[in-house]
């Protein structure tokens, strides 16, 4: 397995540089770190007092892995799910927080598992991980990572402008969906057929 700082690393590259798209609700971000990061974490790094996206901009790569093997993997814990699931459900924390574990804790209570579904990985949430991954092991990480493609569908579903962000201009699998799929078996990606079926009726 790789190191979790190897998977920072390619969260970092897949991310990639300083954007401030008004359609990303996450406000000005570089290598996946937003400004609401940075304030929460008090990253004042052009030292004048405050966190804008002046600072966003100077933040380094070396400093954004380090933000996410701290602030993103140990934090939640995430180091305590099963093998198979950590760098998935860690790449999808960088991109949606809690909503990673949200996602997870309802896939296992699908899978016949008993668990709160509160974003939080606790002792119940990672019994239940541990006895889905043993029950299904070849199954787990593909799971997960279906999922998370269902989550991104649904976000461009209910939100018009996130829809550049799961299709694109030519009806393509857009940046959500062919991330997802980066941690899905290649028999369970959608065609390019399945995915502008599926995305049909946003017009």
């Amino acid at each position: 397995m790789k190191s979790v700082r190897e998977i920072a690393q390619e969260i970092v590259a897949r991310e990639g540089g300083f954007v401030d798209d008004p359609d990303d609700p996450g406000g000005a971000t570089k290598y996946g770190v937003t400004l609401a990061t940075m304030q929460r974490l008090g990253l004042d790094l052009n030292h004048d007092g405050k966190i804008t996206a002046r600072d966003v901009s100077a933040l380094s790569r070396a400093q954004a892995v380090q933000i996410f093997v701290s602030h993103y993997f140990e934090a939640p814990k995430i180091g305590a799910l099963p093998e198979a699931l950590q760098a998935s459900v860690f790449d999808m924390y960088v991109n949606a927080g809690a909503n990673a574990i949200k996602i997870l804790q309802r896939l296992l209570n699908r899978m016949g598992q008993s668990v709160a579904v509160d974003g939080v990985i606790g002792p119940q949430t990672i019994a239940a991980a541990q006895a889905a991954a043993e029950a299904a092991p070849d199954l787990i990480a593909d799971a997960y990572g279906i999922e998370r493609r269902n989550y991104y569908y649904s976000l461009a579903d209910a939100r018009p402008a996130s829809r550049k962000f799961a299709t694109t201009k030519k009806g393509g699998k857009g940046g959500w969906i062919t991330r997802a799929e980066e941690f899905i078996a290649p028999r369970f990606h959608l065609t390019e057929a399945q995915h502008k079926a599926r995305v049909a009726k946003w017009g």
